[in-house]
């Protein structure tokens, strides 16, 4: 049985996270959002079979095809098997990415032995108990709090909830931090990104999305959004700020956790790529979960 995948498109939202509102998984790569925003680069595609969502998608550099782990309830063994035998006539083992320990367990238990893990640490999700961010209590907070009050001190500022009237003013804020932080060596990495948040931004109701700005005299000067992985989490995909203001970035993540629908008792700020200072500024929030993710390679059978 070959399986016939679909691209993912804005229309699919519904099929797609009445799999993953419902499941274990709280890795970033299962929002909807983040699926849909990047398929133009990855090629994302979908099937749901037997009971499974299953996904793929294609890495750049030799188009290859990976897949993300199944997502359902039933015969887990089966789903996968549909993935090798499609992996086998692209002539590529079966590889799934961001496979959890949950994801890990449920494999080994399927596949004894039938599978070599790879743990990717510069793409672990920090993941953060959603009270942590919005009291900010403890002295391991107290820096964050300086932030704030200094920020608060030296402007009177207002939280916009981001509507389709508000989407210029963060594509201009957006455009304002690509120039001032873009290098020779990640320009790509960066364009690819504003594409993605500018699709996202465009059909933020249709993909699930909630945002918020930080309006000073009339100005965005920052501002996130994100969408939920599954019942119990939200992801961050997103956060800009003007750092000529200082604390903007402590106060937009602040304000955005206040925010965020109450049922979420978990967010996920996504993964830190491996860049330093993005890692220390995840590190710095104390994140109560580092969320191991792994490659998955199926071993071919002798």
């Amino acid at each position: 049985m070959s399986i016939v995948f679909k691209t993912i498109q804005v229309a699919d939202r519904e099929a797609i996270t009445s799999f993953t509102m419902k499941s274990p998984y709280r890795n970033c790569d299962f929002s909807f959002a983040n699926m849909c925003s990047w398929r133009f680069l990855y090629h994302s595609e979908y099937a749901i079979v037997d009971g499974f969502l299953l996904i793929r998608f294609r890495i750049e550099e030799d188009e290859r095809p990976v897949y993300m782990c199944p997502v359902g309830e039933g015969d887990l063994s089966h789903a996968v098997r549909l993935l090798e035998e499609d992996a086998l006539s692209q002539k590529r083992p079966l590889r799934m990415l961001g496979v959890t320990p949950e994801g890990k367990s449920r494999l080994e238990e399927a596949f004894p032995q039938g599978f070599r893990f790879i743990p990717e640490r510069d793409y672990f999700d920090y993941i953060y108990l959603r009270e942590d961010l919005i009291s900010l209590s403890g002295k391991k907070y107290q820096p964050k709090r300086n932030h704030i009050n200094k920020f608060t001190k030296l402007y009177r500022y207002t939280y916009l909830s981001i509507t389709p009237a508000l989407v210029p003013e963060c594509l201009m804020l957006e455009c304002k931090w690509y120039k001032a932080n873009r290098t020779d060596a990640d320009a790509e990495e960066l364009s690819y990104e504003r594409r993605s948040m500018t699709f996202a931004l465009q059909h933020a109701a249709e993909l699930g999305l909630t945002g918020g700005a930080i309006c000073v005299e009339g100005q965005i000067v920052a501002f996130a959004f994100g969408a939920p992985v599954n019942r119990d989490t939200f992801a961050v995909h997103v956060e800009k700020g003007d750092i000529h203001y200082d604390g903007v970035y402590s106060l937009m993540n602040y304000e955005f956790a206040n925010h965020i629908p109450e049922q979420y008792t978990y967010i996920n700020r996504e993964e830190d790529l491996g860049i330093p200072g993005l890692r220390q500024a995840k590190q710095s929030y104390r994140p109560h979960l580092l969320l191991e993710k792994n490659t998955a390679i199926k071993k071919l059978q002798e």
